[in-house]
């Protein structure tokens, strides 16, 4: 009984020290806030083109992976990169239409 818990015991500590050490070393990048507002604006904007069906399936999919792309942009550092990649996106899904009536 005791040899099992001193296994288990180890293991979690094992796990621990594994957890602390990966923990550490992502803090070199950070998902900023203007990303993440910016990210969930976006996601706001998908969600409401698949539910309008106002853009096709296939541009939303294309949307969504440029949008994970700006999230690795942004947690590398590169915000002003991942803001205009966010902007693309935003480009890529709203109709003609719309942008149209926003330059009157």
């Amino acid at each position: 009984m005791h040899k099992n818990q001193l296994k288990h015991s180890v293991r979690w500590g094992l796990v621990c020290a594994c957890l602390c050490t990966m923990i550490n070393g992502t803090t070199a990048g950070s998902f900023t806030r203007g990303c993440a507002a910016r990210d969930l604006q976006i996601l706001m904007l998908i969600e409401e083109r698949e539910n309008t069906n106002t853009v096709s399936a296939e541009e939303l999919s294309d949307a969504m992976l440029s949008m994970l792309e700006a999230r690795i942009v942004c947690y590398q550092g590169r915000v002003v990169d991942a803001m205009a990649l966010y902007d693309n996106i935003t480009q890529s899904i709203t109709p003609d239409t719309f942008l149209s009536a926003r330059r009157k």
